[in-house]
């Protein structure tokens, strides 16, 4: 059968996509497949899912930090009140992925949100 759920090293099942890294592994067993109840919780995964477009989630993943640190922990109230300053503090962010389009998607977000 293909597909199907894999014993991992430690003998919990997961998809097999689940399996290839660690980061993964965490991610599948704490996170994925759970209710995000919050709005900034929802917000965070919004703009990581917005994002993740193009680039594969392991990505997204691996600079999830960079992004809350950036993004002041993906709050709604203080990412709606991000200025140009802002902007171009982000788009110079190693941390994050520095697309224009997507920082300005997730400001003007922010602000319909608030």
């Amino acid at each position: 059968m293909t597909g199907g759920a894999v014993a991992g090293p430690d003998g919990r099942l997961r998809c097999p996509w689940g399996l290839s890294t660690e980061d993964y592994v965490r991610y599948h067993d704490e996170e994925w497949g759970r209710p995000v109840h919050g709005d900034d919780a929802l917000f965070e995964r919004l703009c990581l899912e917005a994002f993740q477009s193009g680039l594969s989630w392991i990505t997204i993943l691996r600079r999830r930090e960079g992004f809350r640190r950036a993004f002041d922990d993906f709050g709604i109230a203080a990412v709606a009140k991000y200025t140009e300053a802002d902007k171009e503090r982000l788009l110079a962010d190693e941390g994050i992925i520095r697309n224009r389009a997507k920082i300005e998607a997730t400001l003007a977000n922010a602000r319909v949100l608030a």
